[in-house]
């Protein structure tokens, strides 16, 4: 709906001039044109399916108190339409009667045309909005102040009708959506052992199903409360759009617990090969400690005057956390497996890794013993490839060390000792005699 365009003569003011008649003809060609437009305008608003929308729905808040003043407001404006096409046919009337109009004629004309001579409904807002009060008794306008309070009317409801229409347009349709999703995930949950009460990923579900529930229910009772204004401030019916705020929040708590049941969907597919590896490991772990205690027993037995470290036995805790997380695989209980399965595989390798510590502190004497029988050996078949296997020093002095070597219990320190002192002899046996010195020549 459009304003016309200034035309001669001021409303409200008695010594405006008098039209010609082209003047009329063309202030007549411009309302009649404008009444075309209007009558397009109100007949698309009627048939507007945001406002039958509005008409069939059970309303509440801020929706149902600004459709209640926009109802009244188009009452008035089809009020004011019919008004205005009565004052459009009497200066068209006016206008047939000659060709050529009298000059009474064409004063009456401008009276009727730019005059404030079309007297209003009293139920019309002085103020065109739809909620303003009512007009004064017997308020008269012009034409043009007459469209104007209609193209203010149609605007303001208009822009309730839209923006109710936008924000159902847009919300419910992703909310059902949202919903389907929601339901297929909750199945999904279901099948996994996700469920509320008993994991936090199935509380959540209830949360956001009951949010979606609220959130669809708000939305077709009231669209308004989620329209947010067009920050620009542009007067444009429907300049805004539709508050998404709630529903992305949903959206956003759906897709997290998505990720949390397919990483137990995860856990579901590997369980089983994850279980045997952590057998494995725990298997090794008691093999290496049962080695252990066995090494410890043939230390305490050859090697005297040694600090044998104690060996623990197997770690009673974690196999029964694995007989635990075997019972979750088998009654699909996979969210307590992911959990269970992540510590025990961190655990398992800890027990492996102390285990192989245990192993090797406890047989340490052993790899000293097997260390100095070595470099005895050793010196002895170097002496013999330089022909001094038979020296009596050397061979003594070896006899002491192999003794100690090979007896048992075995004093490590002595027997260090005596390697020692069977290398010394050997190195020196070793040296080439130094030659005599020259005298000077």
């Amino acid at each position: 709906m459009g304003v016309p365009g200034p035309c001669p003569g001021s409303p409200g003011r008695p010594d405006a001039p008098v039209l010609s008649r082209e003047e009329v003809d063309r202030a007549l060609a411009r309302l009649g044109a404008e009444y075309e437009a209007i009558e397009t305008s109100l007949l698309a608003l009627q048939d507007h399916a945001g406002r039958r929308l509005l008409e069939g729905a059970d309303l509440a808040g801020t929706t149902k108190e600004r459709w209640a003043a926009a109802e009244r407001a188009i009452t008035v404006l089809w009020s004011l339409f019919d008004t205005y096409t009565a004052a459009l046919e009497a200066a068209r009337e006016l206008r047939a009667r000659r060709r050529w109009p009298s000059p009474d004629d064409l004063a009456e004309l401008t009276r009727l045309l730019h005059g404030d001579e079309v007297a209003v409904p009293g139920a019309a807002p002085e103020d065109g909005s739809p909620g303003g009060g009512p007009a004064r008794p017997g308020e008269r306008l012009s034409l043009e102040t007459l469209v104007e309070r209609m193209n203010g009317l149609y605007a303001r409801s208009l822009d309730v009708i839209v923006a109710a229409d936008a924000v159902w347009s847009a919300l419910p349709a992703r909310i059902d959506l949202l919903s389907a999703e929601l339901q297929r995930t909750r199945s999904l949950a279901h099948s996994v052992g996700v469920r509320p009460g008993e994991h936090p990923a199935g509380d959540d579900l209830e949360r956001i199903t009951g949010e979606l529930a609220r959130l669809r229910a708000q939305v077709i009772a009231d669209p308004l409360a989620f329209w947010v204004s067009s920050a620009t401030g542009s007067s444009a019916p429907g300049g805004g759009r539709p508050d998404t705020g709630r529903y992305d929040r949903a959206a956003r708590a759906l897709e997290d617990v998505r990720r949390e049941i397919a990483a137990v969907l995860d856990v579901r597919q590997d369980a089983e090969q994850r279980l045997m590896q952590l057998r494995d490991v725990l298997s090794r772990a008691d093999r290496t400690l049962t080695e252990a205690r066995q090494a410890r027993g043939e230390v305490l037995a050859k090697i005297a005057a040694s600090e044998v470290p104690a060996v623990s036995g197997p770690s009673t805790a974690l196999h029964e956390q694995l007989a635990a997380a075997a019972e979750y695989r088998r009654r699909a209980q996979w969210h307590r497996l992911s959990p269970l399965l992540d510590s025990l595989e961190e655990r398992a390798e800890d027990e492996l890794h102390r285990a192989r510590e245990s192993l090797t502190a406890v047989t340490a004497p052993l790899a000293v013993r097997a260390e100095l029988r070595g470099r005895l050996d050793a010196y002895k078949a170097k002496l013999a490839r330089h022909g001094m296997a038979d020296d009596p020093l050397l061979t003594e002095r070896y006899d002491v060390a192999r003794r100690m070597l090979w007896s048992a219990p075995c004093d490590l320190r002595a027997a260090e000792h005596a390697v020692w002192r069977y290398q010394q002899a050997a190195a020196e046996a070793l040296v080439p005699p130094q030659r005599e010195e020259r005298g000077d020549s």
